[in-house]
């Protein structure tokens, strides 16, 4: 186990994460829209759903789109696991309709404030984002319908929380739909204690056995990897946060690609 997975070093984690992703939110631009498109497109958003969310919902930091692996139904009740700009609740709001809810939650200051101006600026009543961790949703037990998430429960440092909070606050029959990330081999110690790379959603990743575990644990049955695929096929070493991160972890683009190679995105579908 890492200095950085070692459950003593939790807050830290989360402290960092939050102090990352504030940066990332604030440092977004117009400029950054072409690049934030592509890249979305490459993790499997349409044209319809990039052009329907609100200006700066998107900030092009997913591994997958949750909101494509099942069918969201009108009336649902769907809560987002670290929920950001707002951009996967958005989707899911028009799925749901007016007579559903999203509920989307944030640790991060910054991105709440982001997403409820978003909320705000486009009229969207369905939807509202609540401060709190993922392993420890502010949801009371068996009170909805789908769990989603983007890329973000590989940032806990107690993912088997996670799960567990997600299975608690599912009602009998509720679905999760987790687009996240998982490793094919354990990645060098470098590249782990790096909080870049959890930043990037590399360093706190899994090895794939270990995270289907987790959710089979929490008591999900029915436990589907609905679609995946290779972390390098979407990585581009032009991307800034990319390139920072390279820097410095100290690596060369090679040993990056190689890492990329080891890493696996998942779109997964479990029951409860």
């Amino acid at each position: 186990m890492s200095t950085l997975q070692r459950p003593e070093n939790a807050e830290a984690i989360r402290k960092s994460v939050r102090e990352g992703y504030t940066k990332v939110v604030e440092s977004i631009s117009e400029k950054d829209s072409a690049r934030v498109r592509e890249a979305s497109s490459k993790i499997g958003y349409s044209d319809e759903q990039l052009n329907a969310v609100p200006e700066g919902a998107n900030l092009g930091v997913g591994c997958g789109n949750p909101t494509a692996i099942d069918a969201l139904q009108p009336g649902d009740t769907v809560v987002d696991l670290g929920s950001g700009a707002g951009m996967d609740a958005f989707l899911a709001a028009r799925q749901v309709g007016p007579e559903g809810h999203v509920i989307g939650v944030d640790m991060t200051d910054a991105m709440l404030e982001k997403a409820r101006a978003n909320a705000s600026a486009t009229g969207v009543e369905n939807v509202e984002f609540r401060k709190g961790r993922i392993e420890e949703l502010p949801i009371e037990d068996a009170s909805v319908d789908v769990i989603i998430s983007n890329c973000v429960i590989n940032l806990s440092p107690q993912k088997d929380r996670v799960y567990a909070e997600a299975y608690r606050v599912l009602r009998p029959g509720g679905r999760a739909m987790i687009s996240d990330i998982v490793l094919e081999r354990e990645l060098p110690r470098a590249v782990i204690e790096s909080i870049d790379a959890y930043i990037g959603c590399v360093g706190g990743a899994s090895v794939r056995e270990k995270y289907l575990e987790t959710i089979a644990k929490a008591g999900f049955r029915e436990v589907h990897i609905e679609r995946e695929a290779s972390f390098a096929s979407s990585l581009s070493l032009d991307d800034p946060q990319v390139r920072e991160a390279i820097e410095k972890m100290g690596i060369s683009d090679e040993e990056a690609q190689s890492y990329a190679n080891a890493v696996t995105s998942l779109h997964i579908l479990a029951t409860k």
